[in-house]
């Protein structure tokens, strides 16, 4: 029996460890708090944040069986991952809507990944060194804070908790193959899938594992290896029914007449190499990288899939002598599949986060490639040397890595990011557009919308809040246009209707606005604005009985409504309600204290009060 901390296999040389069993994984927690443990101060994104969590009430209720329920029930956000969703209502139900308690779950489950990596390599090949190494990179990566610091991204998180698990569990079972250890592999990744179809690589990747580290191709055939995985490869095939089907209806996959096959194929070639040198160069990260005009150029294409060829070429000829290579190497290739854009969702280039798993394949060359080179200098100062060198390499990116999560503070610091550092971002403009409009600086906010209409001026979104900047200034002529086209576009956009109902009730076509208010409304139940503009509608036309619902409805979305507070207690004066009047009179002071259409109807009720009660005099 080896033992223990040596590696087993030629391929692994023997090394000793001079570090307590406890050493390196408190280390590894303590590098990956270093770097994520500063998340606790930013706040939300103007970047699903919204769908995921500050503007769902399923989430926002915290953990109930009716939303329970809805999890599993649900594709909303175009997604399928029922444990995600209750992951992100127990932060709820916990830490309310305060970001930071939210951040540090997932620095947590960060934390606990780069753990788990380390023990399940450490298993399965004895080598402490090099699992250490390459539990480091993981942790400490830049490309990796996307999927931490972004709220909204937690099914990363998440679901490799469970893809480390099913490894761990797997090397358990390798060890000694039985049904009541295979059981708790299928359990695992089942969980996984039901956290992010991610995971529907992961057989593949076991039948990696079994040429190595694992040798279970000396003992049993590749056929009988491939018919033990075959209840996962039925798993991963649902999956992927439910995951097409959700997205199909959510209208999130891109069409080919939107990004024709040609283009994603360069694409996806392309990425490739992109994510590659972002690995050992990652500087100019962004949220969002858009795909450039025109598209991509074939000579791009083809060096790119040379260098990937030359590169597949190398590991399969070192197969022999160095098998870390090529399992690392084809670990990247396949698990980054499911999301290199052959199948397009979302109109992205590339994404940090798609890197969080298939990274793992590279850090494992690399560490297990170091270790054979420390291991081939001779005199203890060489190796040291080695060893110095390789914490360097992982510190230097938890200090990149540091700074990155500084990009998330906020919404305004994450965009302004992205258009430093990218070409031609509309996403970027259109959500800085946004925020600015929502302080209230059209003059800021139109110029994004309209760079983003220079590039794409059929854009439902920007044309949408161009046209809501514009109605706010009063400019209705130059408004109407452009919210009518946004509609033709995209007849399902809440904010359109929203915003082309505003422009006609400000022109006193109430009646015209009322459909709009309404559609709002309707396919966007938890906003509370919608709410608030439709029962304006209903109160401009006399339709009383009507409007009381929906300005509480709103209240009880956003509970610092003003204007709903404000508008709700008007409603009860008319209605001769003067307490519940009051009482909403009070809290409109209470936001904003010097709301005075607030202050003054507080006073009149209050001289009408002491008028009748004869204490006026």
């Amino acid at each position: 029996m080896a033992k223990r901390g040596r590696i087993i296999d030629k391929h692994a040389p023997s090394q000793r460890v001079g570090l307590r069993s406890w050493a390196v994984p408190a280390g590894l927690v303590l590098l990956s708090l270093a770097v994520f443990a500063g998340i606790f101060r930013n706040g939300f994104v103007l970047y699903d944040d919204d769908v995921y969590i500050t503007e769902n009430p399923s989430v926002k209720a915290g953990l109930t069986w009716a939303g329970m329920i809805w999890a599993f029930t649900a594709g909303h956000g175009a997604n399928w991952h029922p444990l995600t969703w209750i992951s992100h209502m127990l932060d709820c139900q916990w830490f309310g809507l305060w970001a930071g308690g939210h951040h540090l779950v997932s620095a947590g489950l960060h934390s606990l990944n780069a753990l788990l990596l380390f023990f399940v390599l450490k298993r399965m090949t004895r080598a402490t060194a090099a699992s250490a190494f390459a539990a480091a990179l993981f942790a400490a990566h830049p490309l990796h804070v996307e999927s931490v610091a972004w709220a909204a991204e937690r099914k990363d998180v998440l679901s490799t908790l469970f893809w480390l698990l099913t490894l761990a569990a797997y090397a358990r079972y390798a060890e000694q193959p039985k049904g009541s250890r295979y059981a708790w592999v299928i359990l695992a990744f089942t969980l996984g899938l039901m956290a992010k179809p991610m995971l529907v690589t992961l057989p593949f990747v076991l039948l990696l594992l079994d040429y190595w580290p694992l040798k279970r191709l000396e003992k049993r055939s590749a056929a009988r290896l491939f018919a033990e995985k075959i209840p996962m490869l039925l798993l991963a095939a649902a999956s992927c029914f439910v995951t097409v089907a959700v997205q199909r209806s959510g209208g999130a996959l891109a069409g080919l007449e939107l990004v024709p096959l040609a283009e994603r194929v360069k694409n996806a070639i392309i990425a490739y190499v992109f994510y590659l040198e972002k690995t050992f160069a990652p500087a100019g990260l962004a949220v969002f990288y858009p795909r450039p005009i025109g598209g991509r150029s074939l000579e791009a294409a083809m060096g790119a899939a040379l260098l990937l060829g030359a590169a597949t070429a190398f590991a399969f000829r070192q197969r022999n002598r160095r098998p870390f290579l090529l399992i690392g190497w084809l670990w990247y290739l396949g698990t980054l599949i499911p999301v290199i854009g052959l199948v397009q969702v979302g109109s992205q280039a590339y994404a940090d986060r798609y890197t969080y798993v298939p990274l793992i394949g590279i850090f494992i060359a690399l560490a297990w490639a170091g270790t054979e080179f420390a291991n081939s200098r001779r005199g203890a100062r060489a190796k040291a040397a080695v060893g110095i060198a390789g914490m360097a390499v992982a510190l230097t990116f938890a200090g990149l890595s540091v700074r990155q999560t500084t990009y998330w503070r906020d919404s305004f610091a994450l965009f302004e990011r992205a258009l430093a550092v990218t070409r031609d971002n509309n996403v970027a403009h259109l959500n800085l557009g946004k925020l600015h409009a929502e302080r209230g600086e059209l003059d800021t906010a139109i110029p994004h919308f309209r760079a983003v209409l220079q590039r794409y001026p059929n854009d439902p979104k920007a044309n949408s809040n161009l046209g809501g900047a514009l109605v706010t200034q009063r400019k209705f002529d130059e408004a109407l246009p452009l919210l009518q086209k946004a509609l033709s576009v995209d007849a399902t956009d809440p904010t359109t209707h929203g915003n082309l109902g505003s422009l006609l009730a400000q022109q006193g076509k109430v009646n015209e606005a009322l459909p709009h208010f309404k559609e709002a409304v309707r396919l966007k139940p938890g906003d509370a604005r919608a709410h608030g503009n439709l029962a304006g509608a209903f109160t401009e036309l006399g339709r009383y009985e009507e409007a009381l619902p929906e300005f509480e409805a709103a209240i009880r979305l956003d509970p610092r409504f003003v204007n709903a507070h404000r508008n709700l207690a008007m409603l009860h004066v008319r209605q001769g309600n003067l307490a519940q009047a009051i009482t909403h009179l009070e809290k409109t002071l209470e936001l904003d204290p010097g709301d005075a259409v607030a202050r003054q109807t507080l006073d009149e009720i209050a001289r009408q009060r002491s008028a009748a009660t004869g204490d006026g005099g």
